[in-house]
């Protein structure tokens, strides 16, 4: 007999040799149909030990005393399960098709899965045909099944294939190929090499895979792209067809709506057309915000600024070129070099920052510090830089120079709750400000990791606490931590559903030690202060690009880079509207005028095109009575408003960063 543990800490003996698949039959009818694979732990009794974890089908074997727990479409494994699982089905319907196809590699992507395939190129046309023949075979409900071979089997087996074939020969007798099937390549120990049967398709994967193919009901192929073989542009250039897959068809629909809202509100084209920010190939990577993105740019740095000042903040300012020795202390140049632009200065090795806390360091050890100091919570607006593919740039979500709105919080082991929970307080305060709502993840201590047991339990504990105290539900991710601490990760979601990791709070319990950081306490002694490492914003420019597609180019008026523009009937108006803009700039209200010889109409379309939130129209009755006729971007009309009327309120809206406004 042997015993299984459940997630819940829950035990039953079973019989040696008895499936997944068997024990499931016992669990709720919901865990039943949702389950896509399991977690096994055979070497540890302690509850979430990812470190012996292990994945596999729901058909394998328990022979020893073990966790089990299962996997779902919930889980980020079971997402790449069924996806990877999919891929094969997608593999299995182009051979169908086209039986001299030469089928490379499978993986599971963040926008689902992907298969390179040696063909001529495939038409819009091919990818419906391949949908379909994937439509039949998840109809078969072919059970899927793990095989092993040998090397000399496998060969044999993928003989007119050179890509499987290349991919084997690279095996050695202890370590398995990467890639294969997208699932970590296949692979095993010594000459074993597993493989997935679907009637008679097989390929080389080290899975799991779900139980059969009728599990991969909604599914959906999304484009056709070139792509070398291993990435190298001297190998053969291979047909790489995407698709995304969902366990259920409502799943499916939604995605391919937020597919579609998000191409109308894609911060590249909107970015251009609102002319906020452009990019040149003169440097590629590197992103120049225009007038229009520099007004909303400020908006966001002086919303920043006040908000920390409030918050017992004080903002410094560190160089972007640091000595190698630096980076060397600080442990980037071991681990991060590749990343790092380089450059001599005086023949002394140099790095452009791509990360602010080294600097951050040397401000503090600048003198001793004593606790009465502490907390002492210092924030840097910092400009890094770091080296990014071409092939992964996009936009102002991912570029090689973007700034930080970085603190760095020093403070006592008491302190650390206190602390979380007010950068809690003020992320929400940021968040909700732009009516972006989120939620919480704390990441605990990984496999490998510096510190001591003691010092880990009780930064987790610091963390776990400021969270229980907020009330707010949260995740925990074991074993996700920083190397040097605990963290919280703050997942901001958009108007469309979309969710984007952009604050974190991590505790850091190596950088003391490396730079030494010290303060005095009561007795005159030092000690180490306890570190948090903190961001809000991120990303600057990447949380730019997200409001831009939140709003999807409509600004709230705060952050609208022209919050008012004055329409002239005619020309014999022109004057009065001069004078209204006058009006409205010395209340530092951002407005202009058009005064085309163009009809009115007209004119309004183009405000709404530019996506001006307010629109006046003056013409002789405006003019004679000293007033205004409002029109907002989302339809409201008033006429006859008076302009210290006008006035009054949009400086209320302003002030008070409202999002909708209410005239």
């Amino acid at each position: 007999m042997i015993e299984i543990t459940f997630p819940d800490g829950s035990k039953k003996k079973y019989n040696k040799g008895i499936s997944v698949l068997e024990i499931l039959k016992e669990l709720p009818q919901k865990v039943q149909h949702e389950a896509l694979a399991a977690k096994i732990n055979e070497k540890s009794e302690k509850l979430n030990d990812k470190a012996n974890e292990k994945l596999v089908d729901l058909s394998a074997k328990l022979n020893r005393n073990a966790i089990l727990k299962i996997i779902t479409f919930n889980d980020k494994e079971g997402v790449e399960v069924f996806r990877h699982s999919t891929a094969h089905v997608l593999a299995q319907a182009v051979t169908e098709l086209y039986p001299y196809a030469k089928l490379t590699i499978g993986p599971v992507v963040d926008e689902g899965f992907y298969y390179d395939i040696e063909h001529e190129p495939f038409t819009p046309e091919d990818l419906i045909k391949i949908e379909s023949k994937m439509k039949e075979i998840v109809d078969r409900k072919t059970p899927i099944e793990r095989t092993e071979l040998t090397k000399k089997e496998a060969k044999e087996m993928f003989k007119d294939n050179k890509y499987k074939l290349e991919m084997i020969e690279e095996m050695n007798d202890t370590a398995s190929i990467g890639g294969t099937g997208g699932m970590g390549g296949a692979g095993g120990s010594g000459e074993a090499i597993s493989a997935y049967k679907q009637g008679e398709f097989i390929d080389l994967c080290r899975g799991p895979h779900v139980p059969h193919t009728g599990i991969i009901k909604s599914f959906k192929l999304m484009k056709i792209a070139g792509a070398y073989w291993r990435g190298d542009q001297k190998n053969k250039q291979l047909q790489r067809i995407y698709g995304i897959s969902f366990p259920d068809r409502k799943m499916l629909a939604n995605y391919l709506h937020i597919l579609e809202e998000a191409k109308k509100r894609d911060h590249r084209i909107l970015g251009k057309r609102l002319e906020l920010f452009s990019f040149h190939d003169e440097g590629k990577g590197f992103p120049f915000f225009l007038n229009n993105g520099i007004i909303i740019w400020n908006e966001l740095l002086n919303f920043w600024r006040e908000e920390h000042k409030k918050a017992g903040y004080i903002e410094i300012k560190t160089p972007v070129i640091l000595s190698k020795t630096l980076w060397e202390t600080s442990g980037h140049w071991s681990y991060y070099r590749d990343n790092m632009y380089t450059l001599k200065i005086d023949d002394e090795e140099n790095a452009i920052k791509p990360m602010n806390c080294p600097g951050g360091f040397l401000v503090y050890k600048e003198k001793l510090h004593s606790y009465r100091e502490l907390p002492l919570r210092i924030g840097e607006i910092g400009h890094v830089h770091r080296h990014e593919l071409s092939g992964v740039l996009s936009g102002l979500f991912r570029v090689r120079a973007f700034h930080q709105d970085d603190a760095h919080i020093f403070m006592t082991k008491e302190q650390i709750t206190s602390e979380v929970l007010d950068v809690l307080r003020l992320a929400e305060k940021f968040y909700r400000t732009f009516g972006l709502d989120y939620h919480l993840e704390l990441s605990t201590r990984p496999v490998k990791s510096v510190g001591t047991d003691e010092q880990w339990e009780q930064a987790t504990k610091g963390l776990k606490d400021a969270l229980d105290s907020t009330g707010k539900l949260y995740k925990i991710n074991e074993g996700d931590g920083a190397f040097y601490g605990p963290k919280i990760d703050l997942h901001i979601k958009d108007a469309i559903g979309r969710t984007w990791q952009c604050g974190t709070i991590q505790l850091d319990m190596a950088m003391p030690d490396r730079f030494d950081l010290n303060y005095e306490d009561k007795d005159g002694t030092k000690h180490r202060p306890v570190m948090i490492h903190r961001v809000i914003y991120g990303s600057m420019e990447r949380f730019f690009g997200v409001l831009i597609e939140h709003f999807a180019g409509k600004f709230p008026l705060w952050l609208s880079p022209v919050q008012v523009r004055i329409l002239t009937v005619s020309d014999q108006f022109n004057e009065y509207g001069v004078t209204l803009k006058n009006l409205f700039e010395a209340e530092n209200i951002r407005v202009d005028v058009d005064s085309r010889t163009e009809s009115v109409p007209k004119k309004v379309r183009d405000a709404q095109m530019d996506l001006i939130p307010l629109v006046l129209t003056v013409g002789e009755k405006e003019t004679s009575s000293n007033t205004v006729a409002i029109r907002t971007l989302d339809g409201q009309v008033k006429f006859g408003v008076g302009t210290d009327e006008f006035v009054r309120k949009v400086k209320e809206i302003i002030k008070s960063k409202a999002i909708e406004m209410k005239l």
